[in-house]
């Protein structure tokens, strides 16, 4: 009818035209070609997509990673908005000789802990590039903490050079589904956390203590990555990259610090290796391997090479040796998550010694590092609006779930002769819920308690020697890809 229309209107103008002006003639190839045109208009006004309906083009692109359409453009992130209070201390010396003085203090706090922007392109033949700009609890990775190794002193903390972190930047050749090479700034995906990092893949409102606590989170670095994946549900990827700055392993927080670097060039005198295989071939199962090796020490800029190998330090490695098994379940409403992950620090008794002989003013915190740490955690949680069928249609989740996490950036050390470092070590609980209104929008709230690990007393006796942590915190988070 649409088509009659069009013709017929301008039939009447072409008759109109053709009495006002003598001149002016309509043969048949032009009737041919008018109806062409209009032929090609019709098809286009039966697929508005092909016209950029903005908003037909919206509906069909808020979709999940996994359920996205094929398009050449990606863009996406996420971010959290998180509240806590927290029913004990944060003076720096809450775990030094008397830290019953502090057992009463309480503290709370607002942050924005992690907000990023992501954006890919498809540029075909199998050639794609991705980006990811993060920004730390609101601004930049600069803040002015209290040095808790330097009495109290506040002190200027640069965690990365720059005033951004880009924690993406590579491109990518795929030549099958078995075989990718991807080069550039890439996360490491070591461990559960930092491979489901996006706060709609775990369910408290912070990322799990354990894992965030003893490797880096987001883990990236500059690397080169071969990678793949099989029609029966595994999938591989093997990293070459340069080794962690043992110059900054600490106490409380292992080899974490060594990634990245705090210059504007990242130090590349020893490399390493990582490495992950996930299993996704049971319906609503993913199985989990991964691991990292490679030297430390020597990514320095303290001393050269050839005075390193005329001194009493010329044999020290620091090789950096961990292995993660993570898990994940999604089904009948149930959803459970779990990592287990061990790492070893050889030489690290000449580390600490080295570090803490470094001058003021250096990269080092001068402070003990273990030649073992350990993490452990597991959540379930399941969605009670999977019981009511009306919910499921409208995509709503609503689970209430339990964690539990033990963690010890301390749990071996050398050459000490007390348990100084008990409060490396903790237990961590914690319930609460997680409502998702829709699928990319989370609101989050928890009660969690933290159980210290027994010590040394002074009078030499084992027992509790540190104050419990409980808190409790709430957070809105959001998660989503979409292309275009």
């Amino acid at each position: 009818m649409r088509r009659q229309t069009i013709l017929f209107i301008v039939l009447i103008v072409c008759v109109l035209s053709a009495r006002a002006e003598d001149s002016i003639k309509v043969s048949a190839a032009d009737l041919q070609a008018l109806m062409q045109r209009v032929e090609r208009l019709e098809q286009k006004a039966d697929h508005p997509n092909k016209l950029g309906d903005s908003a037909k083009v919206q509906r069909d692109n808020v979709q999940s990673t996994k359920e996205r359409r094929h398009g050449r453009f990606t863009i996406g992130g996420y971010g959290e908005v998180t509240a806590k209070h927290c029913f004990y201390s944060n003076n720096y010396l809450r775990y030094g000789k008397n830290p019953e003085k502090y057992k009463n203090d309480h503290y709370g706090e607002f942050d924005l802990p992690h907000v990023v922007i992501y954006l890919g392109y498809d540029f075909g033949k199998g050639w794609s590039v991705g980006t990811e700009i993060e920004f730390e609890h609101g601004g930049t990775e600069s803040a002015v903490e209290i040095e808790e190794e330097e009495g109290g002193e506040y002190e200027a903390e640069i965690e990365r050079g720059g005033e951004v972190a880009l924690e993406q930047f590579w491109l990518q050749k795929a030549f099958n589904r078995y075989a990718i090479l991807r080069a550039g700034m890439q996360v490491i995906p070591v461990g559960g956390l930092n491979a489901h990092h996006e706060p709609t893949e775990f369910f408290s409102v912070y990322r799990n203590e354990g894992e965030f606590t003893i490797i880096p989170s987001t883990w990236h670095e500059v690397a080169l990555t071969f990678m793949g994946s099989t029609k029966n549900g595994w999938h591989y990827q093997a990293m070459f990259l340069p080794g962690l700055d043992s110059d900054r392993f600490n106490r409380k927080n292992w080899v974490k610090p060594g990634a990245g670097s705090p210059y504007e060039f990242k130090l590349a005198n020893v490399f390493a290796g990582a490495a992950r295989v996930d299993y996704t071939g049971v319906k609503g199962l993913r199985l989990s391997l991964s691991g990292y090796c490679g030297n430390s020490f020597r990514n320095t800029l303290s001393k050269t090479n050839a005075e390193l190998d005329a001194s009493a330090y010329k044999d020290v490695k620091g090789t950096v040796t961990i292995g993660a098994f993570d898990f994940a379940y999604k089904g009948y409403g149930l959803v459970a998550r779990g990592t287990l992950l061990y790492g070893h620090l050889s030489d690290a008794a000449a580390i600490t010694q080295y570090n803490i002989a470094m001058r003021k003013g250096s990269v080092s915190s001068k402070q003990w590092v273990a030649s073992d740490a350990l993490a452990a955690g597991i959540e379930v949680g399941y969605d009670f609006f999977s019981l009511s069928r009306t919910l499921r249609e409208k995509q709503q989740q609503f689970f209430l779930f339990g964690r539990y996490d033990y963690y010890d950036s301390m749990f071996r050390y050398d050459n000490r002769p007390t348990d100084m470092y008990a409060w490396c070590g903790r237990h961590r609980a914690a319930v609460g819920i997680n409502y998702f209104p829709i699928k990319q929008i989370g609101v989050k709230a928890e009660f969690s308690y933290g159980i210290l690990k027994p010590g040394t007393r002074a009078d030499g006796t084992k027992g509790k020697i540190y104050n419990d942590e409980p808190q409790i915190a709430i957070g809105i988070v959001y998660a989503g890809f979409y292309q275009l």
